[in-house]
């Protein structure tokens, strides 16, 4: 083995051990008017920029009453930057595609290690609300 190569095997090392598993976890209740939204798909994921593709954490559908938990963690040189997704069709008529709401999670609720130590509580959440940034998810 030469140097370069003895270099680049101890840069990869490095990165490997300076990658920190970092968890998050989310829960609340939906509503569609004052009915409960069952059935609702909700994601959390790891927002990457660059070319870097963002990471799924957890996904799942909202139980009859229309609450949920997710909870999720990932390994990331950086801070992970985690962000709760819901895609609807409350009050959404025939429209092609489903409603799109993306919420920050604050940066407090991230634990080290593979397991959340704390859950952010996003409470009671109306769909029927129109959410600054919505968007439409079509596939």
């Amino acid at each position: 083995m030469n140097s370069l190569d003895l270099l680049v095997c101890l840069g990869i090392i490095s990165c490997a051990f300076a990658m920190r598993q970092q968890a998050i976890a989310v829960k609340g209740t939906l509503l569609c008017g004052n009915r409960p939204a069952s059935g609702v798909e909700v994601k959390i994921f790891d927002e990457d920029d660059g070319p870097d593709l963002d990471d799924l954490l957890d996904e799942g559908f909202t139980n009859a009453d229309g609450t949920f938990m997710l909870k999720g963690s990932e390994s990331e040189l950086t801070d992970i930057d985690p962000k709760f997704k819901i895609y609807h069709d409350c009050d959404d008529s025939i429209k092609p595609g489903q409603r799109k709401v993306k919420f920050e999670i604050p940066s407090q609720y991230i634990s080290a290690g593979g397991l959340a130590t704390k859950v952010f509580d996003i409470g009671v959440l109306n769909l029927e609300t129109i959410f600054p940034g919505e968007e439409r998810s079509l596939i």
